[in-house]
């Protein structure tokens, strides 16, 4: 399932997770020796060619694990670059297991301070292994015969976000600013904005090829994780849906407790989730940010 991952939280009264059975994981290649992989997380974007060898984000250690020793075509060779496109774990709870195999793990230059904070908060600092390499505006490299680039357009879904860009191959990878109809995680503690966040996918669709494909950080099972900028303009036209509703029922003189008991978005029924449905945490982040005052 391809938000297994980022959604289920397991019970009490549920087996210890060592003795929970693996996730399903599988390697879809897609062209010029792009591909990503799909485990338990956010997906793997990968490159693999004649001369180098790419992994966007990391996932877990098990899942990690399963796309080093899997990743067709790598053999033995070490991996040239990881890119984390952002701190949270289901994207960067492998690096550990690639860091021995990695000449460098690179990412935006807030990451290592969002991920040490948001460790120190969870009781994890001595989980983490940190990119080692970082960049505040772009990134970019010849890796055999493809170009990689990731860039930063600001804060979204947190303050660290880059999207990364095959340029021959012409596919992107998105990272969490795209949640292909699913309700998103929005990580205002970490400097998520969604009027940002809607500018940036907005920007997207403007600076990357009309025909890229692109690969998202989580998909629902019915809608997957690659698209084109159709699914990045339904995903926009979700947060601005989110914002015009709460800003419609603060102006009616509705309470937070209120508002954010909203089952499901009119309008966007694709997105609803039952457990654990984020709408209502969504509200709550469009409510906070629309009565915030200016400093």
């Amino acid at each position: 399932m391809v938000t297994a991952g980022l959604l289920s939280r397991s019970p009490l009264t549920a087996q210890p997770a060592s003795a929970a059975p693996p996730p399903a994981t599988a390697f879809h290649p897609l062209r010029r020796g792009v591909g990503y992989f799909t485990g338990r997380g956010g997906t793997i974007g990968w490159l693999v060619n004649n001369h180098a060898v790419l992994a966007v984000d990391t996932q877990f250690p098990d899942t990690a694990a399963a796309c080093l020793a899997g990743l067709p075509g790598r053999g033995d060779r070490m991996v040239d670059a990881v890119i984390n496109t952002h701190h949270h774990g289901d994207h960067t709870g492998g690096n550990g297991v690639f860091r021995p195999v990695a000449k460098t793990i690179v990412a935006h230059a807030n990451v290592p301070r969002l991920q040490l904070a948001a460790a120190e908060r969870a009781g994890t600092v001595d989980r983490q292994v940190f990119a080692n390499e970082t960049f505040p505006d772009e990134w970019r490299r010849e890796l055999g015969d493809e170009v990689v680039s990731a860039q930063y357009h600001g804060p979204a879904h947190t303050g660290g976000d880059v999207i990364v860009h095959f340029e021959r191959a012409n596919v992107v990878h998105m990272g969490d600013l795209m949640f292909n109809r699913l309700y998103p995680v929005i990580d205002r503690p970490s400097g998520a904005s969604i009027r940002k966040w809607i500018g940036v996918l907005e920007e997207t669709v403007k600076t990357y090829p009309a025909d890229a494909i692109y690969i998202f950080g989580h998909g629902s099972p019915a809608f997957g994780v690659t698209g084109g900028h159709a699914e990045l303009l339904v995903f926009r036209d979700y947060l601005s849906g989110l914002l015009a509703h709460v800003e419609k029922e603060i102006a009616a003189g509705k309470e937070k407790a209120e508002v954010v008991a909203l089952e499901n978005l009119p309008g966007f029924p694709e997105f609803h989730t039952p457990l654990p449905n984020r709408l209502g945490i969504n509200l709550s982040v469009a409510y906070d940010e629309l009565t915030e005052k200016a400093g």
